[in-house]
């Protein structure tokens, strides 16, 4: 499944090149910004360029993330150049920089994430940027952002200035793309409680939208007394119904509500379990 990943967002990858960001010539970072300058000066054909460049990274990559990172990337390699050079005549595309930048940045995005996901890497500077993250700790999507730099500046001086604007507006959509894709962002709230009425809220989590939660003894910074935190993960639409409950049967209770990016655990990543012993 790994493997069907890499060359399914690979594939991605190369459609986003063709259909959006070389027809704007958009250098959006990468080996892909680099065929696209070159072929704006050369003519060169990018698939072969963004092949012949990989080859040099691709063994640094084998050398510092292992053999099994640089059998994925051998996958993605493989299949960015082989999507764009099929699809070179591809009927629709276009040459509008905004859209390109937006709608463009954004399949790239899905594209990396996806093979990001799949634990490989499509080769050339998205090597580079794998390298950036093991050893800083930096997320994909940012790693991705410091290492187009040099390929944009570039840019700015081959084609304009307003082109290379477009581009790192593309770079940096792929990059949020990149992180939503890899954090399966979810419409999932954190619910932070902080109650005087602990067995009350308690009730009316578990009664009215049957989830679980964990107590945190805590102190008022204002009143000093003893407080009870209480965390409680839940979906969207029961969010919106605890809110209600909370404003009606529990108005002095101090509710916080945040986005939770991701879930692990039951009742999301894994079924709910009932205790139905007696």
């Amino acid at each position: 499944m790994e493997y069907l990943s890499i060359i399914f967002g690979a594939a991605l990858v190369g459609l986003s090149y063709n259909i959006f960001l070389l027809p704007a010539r958009l250098a959006a970072g990468g080996v892909s910004g680099i065929s696209t300058i070159l072929y704006e000066l050369y003519q060169y054909n990018p698939a072969y360029v963004q092949l012949l460049i990989n080859i040099p990274v691709f063994i640094a990559g084998f050398l510092l993330l292992g053999k099994e990172f640089s059998l994925k990337t051998l996958a993605g390699t493989f299949f960015v150049p082989f999507t764009i050079w099929i699809s070179a005549d591809i009927p629709f595309s276009t040459d509008n920089p905004l859209l390109a930048a937006i709608y463009g940045g954004s399949l790239l995005g899905i594209g990396l994430g996806i093979v990001y996901r799949g634990n490989g890497s499509t080769g050339g500077l998205a090597t580079v940027a794998q390298i950036v993250k093991k050893y800083t700790g930096l997320s994909s999507g940012y790693s991705q952002l410091i290492v187009d730099g040099l390929v944009v500046v570039s840019s700015a001086f081959i084609f304009s200035f307003e082109l290379a604007l477009y581009a790192m507006m593309a770079i940096y959509v792929t990059s949020k793309v990149i992180d939503f894709v890899q954090l399966q962002s979810s419409p999932s709230k954190l619910v932070l409680i902080i109650t005087e009425e602990e067995e009350r809220v308690q009730t009316i989590i578990k009664e009215e939208i049957d989830r679980g939660l964990t107590k945190i003894r805590s102190i008022g910074g204002f009143s000093n007394k003893e407080k009870t935190m209480i965390l409680c993960v839940v979906e969207q639409q029961e969010a919106v119904y605890l809110k209600k409950i909370m404003q009606e049967q529990e108005p002095d209770s101090f509710v916080v509500f945040l986005n939770a990016s991701e879930i692990l655990g039951r009742g999301f990543s894994l079924s709910k379990v009932h205790d139905t012993a007696k």
